[in-house]
């Protein structure tokens, strides 16, 4: 049975707007990856469906780094950057044990 849960999240028209594009397609490229065919193994299907949205975060946290100009947001943004791309590799660590 495919994954479902996010057939909500709509696409929407490409933006002329590169902050708006920027997120829209890192939004797509996130639910497309976390579409996975579930195996029944809670441990294994969680880190499946969870890499991929640590990229996703990873991937707008980098939008607000190119186009945002708050220093707590992209301060905030470095972090989530740090903290996600280290739990990426613990599990992709724990997967290919």
């Amino acid at each position: 049975m495919e994954h479902d849960q996010h057939r909500g999240h709509m696409r929407s028209p490409p933006s002329g707007n590169p902050v708006i594009r920027a997120y829209q397609e890192a939004n797509d490229r996130m639910h497309a990856a976390m579409t996975i065919k579930f195996s029944g193994d809670a441990d294994f299907d969680f880190l499946r469906g969870m890499i991929p949205h640590h990229q996703g975060a990873i991937e707008m946290a980098q939008v607000v780094l190119k186009h945002g100009a708050d220093p707590e947001v992209r301060q905030l943004a470095e972090a989530i950057i740090a903290a996600q791309e280290n739990e990426i590799e613990q599990m992709q660590r724990w997967l290919n044990r």
